[in-house]
């Protein structure tokens, strides 16, 4: 290109010399050559090159643009941040979830374990998940720590609930069993506990989880140390420690629900206030409590409620008829309280007037710690006939109150009344399955 360039260049000078000279011995090619160097574009080679460089004058637009629209958008979504972060004052919060509470009246169902030589009611009562006075209370007359080989032991895993909101936590004492209604509107898990003895008993009301701790250390309180001086200050996490394996701290200062290395202990008043675990119920426990859960602690030793269509009553030992069960291995008096007989009749209803009130009394007197079938509703097809005259009314036949005096009952005569009572329960199930 630069050979080209001088060329003509050479050739513009000769023509220009020649034209002032005024000669005209220049060859006519000398004319085309002259038209041809005067049409060429001086430097368009660099113009052409910044115009590939260069962007069009439309594309410069768009770009300009494009960038003016993506600050626009920018710009849109800040202010929806900021419109976000305000609340509107006129628009209303949205309402929670209702709560559904779980809406039947009891929870589990009864089972049967036919004796081995060897079995004993503390490892029976780990084994079905149940407390040691709950299987003791439900098998009075076969003894606790020889059973009988062939004999059958009534597993009382089939309870009713008690009088409180069924929600969160809820123990209660005499029983000596947790609820956790882990999810609103569905059954709740049941767990056997260990509770305060004698002097140091556990207290009722509502509190919360305040703190949970996997591994906690056991600090012995001053009492403690006083009455055992041999205790250390602080018990290190591990299979000596009292507090088992996890801790869930209560609003109560001192008072936790833990684990335990004295798994006997469960279903008994032997803590020092605490409420005690099996090691394989706590770390399940653990895990579905969250902190700030509420916690209700009551003391219900007679609970009653319906199971489809038959009305059943639950009578639990009392406090001091469970100190007497451990200290002589006695068995439960009759008490019958007007709170008691409140209890039953505000969930009866409107069939309270026709319970028998004897078979009621006798359910309480026995204390048997689980659900006893006291009335069933009667057909309605059968009743309207009755009352027409059309056919005679069915009656039970009498049943006995509390004896007027005491007779003592022979093992074969309390192992056919458990039998009887056995075969009760077998319809609850029936009616749990049928309802649940």
């Amino acid at each position: 290109m630069r050979i080209m360039t001088l060329s003509r260049l050479h050739l513009s000078a000769a023509l220009v010399l020649g034209l002032l000279l005024g000669t005209s011995s220049v060859p006519a090619q000398a004319e085309e050559m002259k038209l041809a160097f005067l049409k060429f574009p001086f430097g368009t080679e660099k113009q052409e090159e910044k115009k590939e460089d260069a962007p069009p004058a439309e594309a410069k637009k768009e770009d300009k643009g494009g960038k003016a629209e993506s600050k626009k958008a920018e710009a849109k979504k800040d202010d929806a941040k900021k419109t976000a972060s305000v609340p509107d004052p006129d628009k209303k919060p949205a309402k929670p979830a209702p709560f559904t509470p779980y809406d039947k009246d009891w929870v589990g169902t009864m089972k049967t374990h036919v004796a081995t030589y060897d079995d004993m009611f503390v490892e029976l009562a780990r084994k079905y998940n149940v407390g040691y006075v709950e299987l003791r209370s439900a098998n009075q007359h076969l003894d606790p720590w020889i059973p009988g080989e062939g004999k059958k032991v009534v597993i009382p895993t089939m309870h009713l609930l008690p009088q409180a909101e069924r929600r969160d936590v809820v123990i209660n004492l005499a029983e000596m069993r947790m609820y956790i209604f882990k999810t609103p509107g569905k059954a709740p898990l049941t767990y056997p506990i260990g509770i305060g003895r004698e002097g140091l008993q556990t207290p009722v009301g509502q509190t919360t989880i305040v703190r949970k701790k996997d591994g906690p250390q056991w600090r012995p309180t001053a009492r403690m140390r006083e009455e055992n001086p041999a205790l250390p200050a602080v018990v290190e996490p591990g299979p000596d420690n009292p507090l088992g394996t996890h801790a869930m701290y209560l609003g109560w200062p001192e008072y936790l629900i833990h684990g335990t290395d004295k798994p006997y202990s469960i279903g008994r008043r032997l803590s020092s206030g605490c409420i005690r675990m099996y090691p394989e119920d706590i770390t399940k426990a653990f895990g579905m409590v969250p902190v700030g859960m509420s916690v209700n602690v009551v003391d219900q030793s007679v609970k009653a409620g319906w199971v489809g269509d038959k009305f059943f009553v639950e009578a639990s030992p009392t406090t001091a008829q469970v100190d007497r069960m451990e200290i002589d291995g006695g068995l439960p008096g009759y008490v019958f309280s007007n709170d008691d007989m409140a209890v039953i009749m505000k969930v009866a209803g409107d069939y309270a007037d026709d319970l028998d009130w004897s078979v009621v009394r006798r359910a309480v007197r026995e204390r048997r710690g689980y659900p006893i079938e006291v009335f069933r509703k009667p057909d309605p097809v059968k009743q309207v006939a009755a009352e027409a005259g059309a056919v005679p009314a069915e009656k039970e036949a009498p049943k006995d109150d509390a004896p007027k005096e005491d007779v003592k009952k022979s093992d074969d005569e309390k192992a056919a009344a458990d039998q009887s009572q056995g075969e009760v329960t077998k319809v609850a199930d029936a009616e749990s399955q049928t309802n649940d």
